[in-house]
């Protein structure tokens, strides 16, 4: 097995860099200020999501982060006390969690109540008819109940759903925050891996907090300098479409969204081969935050696969289902017959790997007396409990999950769901977790459940809707080490979630109420949900149906033995070839993570590297621009954000007027 520990110490002094300037003193983040900023998020920018994603299947994402912390930093500057970084970096972690979308792909945001509202959506879907007397009554009131029909979560009937969704909810918010924390010490204490994208939103919160000081510097000056372009392109990536469509009736695209797609174009010469280009910015501002041997993988991987091996595997017939088609078909086929499968074993080989080399790091640093119990403990002040508790934490919520799932399934195998939640979900979040570590993306293991429940034979509806402790936390140790960065206690993270938990639910609840009572949500007010929610009832009916009345599918052969060993053994293969001809061992983990990307963003990101490092790393000097680049992207992630914000506004805005009478 080859060392790589000279790729890893580059990629570490790059994100040690990243975060220097003295040593980080740690402080706590959640003050009165960032309640009342939980407040302003869970009631004033969380039906905004709601709205938006029904209406135009988006998420409100970085906008609602940036627009409040821009917010309350300027109210604070304004009353000569401005927010720390600790309680900036605090207000975009509430802003993220409360503004992340469900399931946006079915333009669900704004908290959990979504997902009940969807499931009394698909009850009395056409789609689901032929099972719909299946669904307990746990999961939703029966189909043709007084609560569906007019549209009320205020009813008796839908109290021990509402009452399981709060359980489940708690359970899973104390397994990420305990088994997070223990991939994090694992990873960052331990293996000491860089993390390259977390000092993005470190590095956003220490230059808006020296704004307006003494202590502004060089990082104020690089991130209102990525504001600004974020802006420019802003406008003309997103504003421009919006505006042409309230005027014109149809949008207008200067940049193609998302991806200038050349597949079909290419199809006659190179059948399912994913041509195309993305013409983000914020791709090529990434390229240029990652190590360079990983954007260089995962571009070669994506390349490599998706454009020159395709074509080769169609031919051989290993796409079977493959139509004439635009990438987003072509690719959701090529996935399903081939990818998906060689991609769990290309994951499988990284686990191995992962597992035997901090093994090795800690027989060679007992063997080298370096692993003391004073190497190991963390920094004083950061806020660090025994790494027990946080198992504790996890093993608890898993086995409360899993004695819902016993109660609530009791004829469902229970070994699948002890196996799921105390030996897959941590094997999973640990090569997640050491993934993102060092590449800056996680795995994913798609149709796992779905296969698992199939394969059964389990011809009940209600195991679809138990909540199998079937997760990935791994990016949750990245979590911690954003923290970390900040010079924020732990603790406030912890104080943070305890404040979050009751305001999401309650706002999450009341909105989604009123959205739902006030007009039927598939009706001609949300054009996106009437349009994409009978697509996806209709796939979800698939599965469902194919498992409870026995009717197998093709769509259902996802998952394939011999793909899965022949993955894992070519991962393990590529990764002895790396070692023979002594390549980065970044660049082979960039690789396997890059097998199941679209080349249309890797392309891009791949420009941006090779601009960071031969230009800016020689004009700046490598290790300055690698603490510009982050701050850069941080500004940028600001400016667009800001841009979208103002973009919906105005939509909202017109939208509202053009339904007055006058």
């Amino acid at each position: 097995m080859p060392e790589f520990g000279a790729d890893l110490e580059l990629a570490r002094r790059r994100a040690e860099a990243q975060a220097r300037e003295g040593a980080i003193e740690y402080r706590e983040g959640f003050t009165v200020r960032t309640f009342v900023g939980a407040i302003f998020v869970a009631f004033i920018m969380l039906p905004g999501g709601i709205f938006l994603g029904l209406v135009a299947g988006q998420g409100i994402g970085e906008a609602a982060e940036w627009v409040t912390i821009v917010l309350f930093s300027e109210i604070a500057r304004r009353s000569f006390r401005p927010l720390g970084k600790q309680e900036i970096y605090i207000l975009f972690y509430i802003a993220a969690s409360l503004t992340t979308a469900v399931a946006i792909e079915k333009g669900i945001a704004g908290g959990p109540f979504g997902e009940l509202i969807w499931r009394a959506y698909t009850s009395q879907s056409s789609a689901f008819q032929p099972i719909a007397d299946q669904i307990p009554s746990w999961v939703a009131p029966n189909h043709h109940s007084v609560s569906l029909v007019e549209r009320s979560l205020l009813r008796i009937d839908w109290i021990v759903p509402i009452l399981l969704l709060i359980v489940v909810e708690a359970c899973n918010r104390a397994s990420w925050m305990g088994l997070g924390y223990a991939l994090f010490r694992l990873t960052s204490d331990v293996e000491q891996l860089p993390f390259p994208t977390a000092p993005i939103a470190a590095s956003g919160a220490t230059a808006l907090a020296e704004a307006g000081t003494q202590r502004e510097g060089w990082r104020w000056t690089v991130f209102s300098t990525g504001a600004v372009v974020g802006l420019i392109f802003g406008f003309f990536y997103l504003a421009v479409p919006i505006f042409s469509y309230i005027v014109l009736g149809q949008d207008f695209q200067i940049f193609p969204i998302p991806f200038a797609d050349a597949t079909k174009a290419v199809e006659n010469v190179m059948p399912t081969a994913l041509v195309g280009l993305s013409f983000s910015l914020g791709n090529v501002l990434m390229g240029s935050v990652l190590p360079w041997q990983i954007v260089l993988g995962s571009c070669l991987g994506s390349v490599v696969c998706q454009i020159l091996l395709n074509p080769v595997l169609f031919r051989l017939g290993m796409f079977p289902h493959w139509k004439s088609g635009n990438a987003f078909t072509t690719k959701l086929i090529v996935d399903m017959d081939f990818w998906v499968s060689v991609g769990i074993g290309l994951n499988i080989a990284v686990a191995i790997l992962g597992i035997w080399l901090i093994i090795r790091h800690l027989r060679e640093s007992c063997r080298n007396q370096k692993l003391s119990r004073a190497t190991l403990a963390p920094p004083p002040g950061r806020g660090d409990v025994p790494v027990w508790i946080g198992v504790a934490v996890w093993a608890g919520a898993t086995t409360v999950l899993c004695v819902l799932c016993r109660l609530l399934v009791p004829s469902f195998p229970i070994g699948i769901v002890l196996f799921f939640g105390f030996l897959w979900s941590p094997l999973n979040s640990y090569i997640s977790a050491r993934m993102i570590a060092l590449t800056g993306r996680g795995v994913a293991f798609p149709y796992l459940r779905e296969t698992a429940i199939v394969t059964t034979g389990y011809r009940k509806l209600d195991v679809w809707y138990a909540p199998l402790p079937l997760n990935d936390f791994g990016w949750a140790a990245q979590r911690f080490r954003e923290v970390e960065l900040t010079g924020t206690k732990f603790g406030s993270l912890i104080k943070a979630e305890i404040v979050m938990f009751p305001l999401v639910m309650i706002a999450s609840f009341v909105y989604w109420a009123y959205f739902w009572k006030s007009t039927p949500l598939d009706g001609g007010q949300y054009p996106f949900s009437q349009a994409m929610w009978p697509y996806y009832a209709q796939s979800e009916a698939v599965w469902k149906q194919s498992s409870v009345l026995g009717a197998h599918t093709e769509v259902l052969n996802v998952v394939k033995p011999e793909l899965i060993s022949g993955g894992a053994a070519a991962g393990l293969a590529l990764y002895g070839l790396f070692a023979a001809l002594k390549l980065p061992m970044l660049t082979y983990y960039g690789f396997i993570g890059g097998v199941g990307l679209w080349p249309a963003n890797t392309i891009p990101q791949a420009l941006g590297a090779l601009a960071g490092k031969k230009y800016f790393a020689k004009k700046f000097g490598e290790e300055r621009w690698s603490m510009y680049a982050p701050v850069l992207l941080a500004g940028f992630s600001c400016g667009t954000g800001l841009m979208a914000m103002l973009s919906i506004a105005f939509a909202l805005a017109s939208k509202a007027v053009s339904t007055l009478p006058y």
